[in-house]
């Protein structure tokens, strides 16, 4: 990693740190209501795992569902300018969107990057097929929807990596575990790392 890139994840190890030891409490307007200000972030282990994942592959186009405030995603713009890749990267909230892209910018990493805001499995069914990568991470009771989305779309020998299986876990990332094993040509294994991934790649 880079000075810009270092010091940016730096920022954020701090905010995680402050997160981890603050109480958690449900945002004004619920989950959608465009207040929450929780970082969210999969941590440094499952950050350095993702880059070293997608920098394997050439010139992916690498799709990241739940932008949040952008720390996984400076983890796959990295990955996506060592590879000569892009980076998609979809958030609902343009406040948190706006973020990440101020970081990205900061990181010496934006060009590599393209924001979008709003529904996911709109926007993904918006997408061109060719995706080689996919971070998801966004609401859980989303991830199946999403998966039925981007799965038409993949390349061969595609990866998706889904956080938060194991921790908090429950019965929508049971149901994306077992959905994604049940896919044609998907072979998934889950690893205890971070939350817990599972972790899948496209024959």
């Amino acid at each position: 990693m880079d000075t810009e890139i270092q010091d940016v994840l730096d920022i954020y190890h701090a905010m995680i740190e402050t997160e981890h030891n603050s109480p958690r409490e449900l945002p004004p307007g619920g989950r959608d209501g465009g207040q929450d200000q929780r970082l969210r972030a999969v941590g440094p282990e499952t950050g350095q795992f993702i880059n070293i994942l997608a920098r394997s592959l050439k010139a992916p186009t690498i799709l990241e569902l739940g932008t949040s405030f952008g720390y996984s995603g400076i983890w796959l713009a990295e990955a996506a300018r060592a590879s000569g890749g892009r980076l998609i990267t979809m958030e609902m909230h343009d406040y948190k969107s706006a973020y990440a892209r101020d970081m990205a910018v900061r990181a010496g990493l934006a060009e590599y990057v393209e924001f979008k805001v709003g529904d996911a499995v709109q926007m993904i069914g918006a997408l061109s097929s060719g995706i080689d990568f996919v971070l998801v991470d966004l609401w859980k009771d989303l991830y199946v929807p999403c998966l039925e989305a981007f799965y038409p779309k993949l390349n061969p020998g595609a990866i998706i990596v889904a956080d938060n299986m194991l921790r908090p876990g429950g019965d929508d990332l049971k149901r994306y575990g077992e959905a994604v094993r049940a896919k044609p040509g998907i072979s998934s294994v889950l690893l205890p790392v971070g939350s817990g991934l599972e972790v899948s790649q496209f024959d």
